[in-house]
């Protein structure tokens, strides 16, 4: 299986002179619809929240720092208000589209959420699982199941799952091969969304990661077919809403058989007229299902609260007006302490709630062009995001590499100066052409451990890396709106001319994901309507 990962990975790679196998143009009159409905029933509406001004971005980003509020109709609509729902529509000439607090390669959204939850005044008096509409901003009622499952899972008080899937065939529409990768950024973005939104209600959140695939299948109402526009089940999410810890019900999945034989209500909508066949990303699907309950160890991380800068900015308001950039202006400057905040809120250690649903130790580190950061030189540098990697990056990396520690750089931060020059244009180079990546103040590529950590927990591991790059992008997104910039993924990158710049000659480590920051151009274009 790991052999069919690692050929997925290989022929899905970019190169300087050919690209992943794509559809070539783009069929129009088959572009996936944006949102999944289940037809046929009963949708019930959530609350639209008003902006707060309290919690800041800083404060939420704190463990304990946000007071928990309690789990009610009004907090429930909150959760999916500030991590799945509708952020605005834009429009052009007569053309209207929508954009959401979680971003999408493409704006394409191949993600989708669920909620399965206990009797819930204002909402529904029986356990049931439902889909999230974001479109209506409402829950469409899948199933519901007994009284006696609910009370056998032995939850905390308060406790509610978040369940999270992906359509492929929405991005393999514009993609083609490489959109499985797209499909997993995707869901790492989404994950750190609800991280995060739950941690601005004072909550805290749960990977479960023992359930195996086929768990989740059941669990979700999403079963296992043969069907190009096939929706996949990826995780489910325990949220606890009371502060209460983490029990031994969370590693537990005897209470799966309860959704076995349910009744599943609803039809889900046909997205295209018409389909491409990509049978490389079932294949791989295939075979990163995780067919055994086991999961990495939860780790216990040392924290570095000291090095989250206060800021006045609120947090709903970085998530409700994140954009992501389509062109940077080449000439915004960040001050270097703006540039350290940036990469501290990426850092488990030093800011460890958007990262609280990662139980495995950090895979990904940052490889940083940096263009326009006051008091910094320009040049080729890279942060460490797990030190119990430094030593293998450096006998990996480039033997000349400098590794020195850049001017004003916190001692607990893990950054280091490779090499000094002007790499904008490289940097542009190497993300397929796009000068975006040289015009910002800096870019980046997330370059994982990659042979390694599939060898030790198998191939079910791979998207796994894939959410981890999100999940930073989702960080990396916000920052910029409490920085006053922009920024933006790139998943259009030369893999292996990126490795050579590193010094990377083999699958120990591989860039998995792109990303710039910097001062945005607006196009005046476009028109801006409210979510709902």
């Amino acid at each position: 299986m790991i052999n069919k990962i690692l050929e997925y990975h290989r022929s899905s790679k970019h190169n300087q002179h050919a690209f992943a196998p794509g559809p070539g143009h783009l069929d129009w009159a088959s572009q996936p619809d944006p949102f999944r409905r289940y037809e046929g029933t009963e949708t019930l509406p959530l609350m639209k929240i008003s902006l707060t001004e309290e919690p800041s971005f800083s404060e939420s980003l704190i463990p304990n720092r946000v007071t928990a509020r309690p789990l009610n109709i009004e907090s429930l609509s909150q959760l999916f208000f500030d991590s799945l729902a509708l952020s605005a529509w834009k429009s052009f000439q007569g053309t209207k589209w929508a954009l959401r607090v979680n971003p999408s390669s493409g704006n394409l959204h191949p993600t989708e959420g669920y909620l399965v939850c206990g009797p819930l005044q204002g909402l529904i008096d029986k356990p049931s699982v439902f889909h999230y509409n974001p479109k209506t901003h409402g829950l469409e009622i899948r199933t519901h199941f007994s009284m006696e499952t609910w009370k056998k899972m032995e939850l905390p008080q308060g406790t509610i799952f978040v369940g999270l899937s992906s359509i492929h065939w929405r991005e393999a529409w514009k993609y083609g091969h490489r959109a499985y990768r797209y499909c997993h950024h995707d869901l790492g973005h989404a994950l750190a969304a609800i991280n995060i939104s739950c941690s601005g209600l004072g909550w805290r959140t749960h990977l479960m990661d023992h359930l195996t695939h086929s768990d989740l299948e059941t669990v979700l109402g999403l079963p296992s077919k043969k069907d190009v526009e096939i929706e996949v089940p990826d995780c489910l999410i325990a949220i606890l809403t009371t502060g209460e810890k983490e029990n031994t019900f969370l590693s537990k999945r005897d209470f799966v058989q309860g959704f076995t034989g349910l009744t599943w209500q609803g039809t889900p909508n046909i997205l295209s007229k018409s389909h491409m066949d990509w049978s490389g990303i079932d294949e791989v699907a295939e075979s990163a299902r995780k067919t055994e309950s086991s999961f990495p160890n939860k780790i216990r991380r040392e924290f570095f609260s000291n090095l989250i800068k206060d800021d006045n900015f609120p947090l709903r308001k970085a998530i409700h007006q994140r954009r992501s950039a389509v062109a940077m202006d080449k000439k915004t400057r960040i001050d270097r302490d703006v540039f350290y905040q940036f990469l501290i809120k990426t850092i488990p250690n030093a800011c460890p709630l958007p990262f609280q649903t990662f139980s495995w130790e950090s895979q990904v580190h940052l490889g940083l062009f940096v263009h326009r950061v006051s008091d910094l030189p320009r040049g080729l540098y890279f942060l460490v995001r797990n030190p119990n990697h430094m030593e293998e990056l450096k006998k990996t990396f480039n033997q000349h590499f400098k590794w020195s520690k850049p001017e004003g750089c916190p001692t607990e931060l893990d950054l280091f100066l490779l090499e000094e020059y002007d790499c904008r244009r490289m940097a542009a180079g190497v993300s397929c052409g796009q000068d975006i990546a040289g015009d910002g103040c800096f870019s980046l590529g997330m370059i994982s451990a990659f042979e390694s950590p599939l060898k030790v927990f198998g191939p079910w591991f791979y998207p796994r890396l894939y959410w981890e790059c999100g999940a930073i992008g989702q960080v990396l997104y916000l920052q910029a709106e409490v920085s006053g910039i922009r920024s933006t993924g790139i998943g259009c990158f030369f893999d292996d001319p990126v490795h050579h710049i590193f010094g990377i000659k083999d699958l120990n480590y591989q860039s998995l994901y792109h990303f710039t920051v910097g001062g945005p151009v607006d196009d005046n274009r476009l028109t801006t309507l409210p979510p709902y």
